[in-house]
């Protein structure tokens, strides 16, 4: 596998490549450098004139089973569904959601908005916060409890939803659908899910970083990957 060194990202087919190659794609810059879309994307992908671009092709490569979400400390990016098992596996440190929550490792708020996500699969985050009372008058920090679910490995985000003119034709931003990964990819991700020890899981995925970005230092593959 080459590193991430000289990658060029001009279309779709070239982002989907991308991740499929390196495992993990964060989207924004961050604690490696030149590892992310937004170091690696052409400039014209980002706002084109014409047709669809960089944010448009976010919904697209989730839906060839690939998980998206807050992962990389709250911010975004791809995990191919392999290494999200390990992702989730070490994140979520054994423990499936129930057993967190008994164990009072997860608040009350955030068992809250996971069994709101529970209760209402493919409902576009707008609705969600309307069907949870978030908002003004009422509970108070969806998006801070959901970036934490995200990043605890028990929420994704499932696809992005836009708003269409008369005509049809989508426009404006995507709106986030968020599920368990459970739900979203069954057993492809269920089976043998903490069969491996969470610290095994984290060399995994340390040593497939460190192959993609071998200039990167120790600590900064350790911040990138961490709970």
């Amino acid at each position: 596998m080459k590193d991430i060194t000289n990658l060029e990202i001009h279309s779709f087919d070239e982002l989907s490549l991308a991740v499929q190659e390196y495992g993990f794609l964060p989207f924004f810059k961050g604690e490696v450098p030149f590892f992310s879309i937004e170091e690696h994307c052409a400039p014209e992908c980002w706002f084109p004139k014409d047709g669809e671009g960089v944010w448009e092709w976010k919904g697209p490569v989730i839906r060839q089973g690939v998980a998206y979400g807050k992962f990389f400390g709250g911010k975004a990016g791809f995990i191919r569904l392999d290494w999200y098992r390990h992702f989730a596996n070490y994140r979520r440190d054994g423990y499936d959601f129930d057993a967190l929550y008994d164990d009072q490792k997860a608040t009350y708020r955030l068992k809250c908005l996971y069994d709101l996500v529970i209760a209402n699969p493919c409902v576009i985050s707008k609705q969600l916060k309307e069907i949870g009372d978030y908002g003004k008058g009422g509970k108070k920090g969806f998006d801070t409890l959901m970036t934490d679910l995200q990043m605890k490995g028990y929420i994704v985000t499932s696809d992005f939803v836009y708003p269409t003119t008369k005509g049809g034709k989508p426009y404006g931003w995507g709106l986030s659908q968020f599920d368990t990964p459970e739900r979203l990819f069954g057993e492809e991700f269920t089976n043998g899910i903490y069969d491996t020890k969470p610290e095994e899981s984290f060399a995994k995925m340390f040593e497939q970083i460190k192959k993609v970005v071998p200039y990167a230092e120790d600590d900064e593959v350790y911040n990138l990957l961490k709970r």
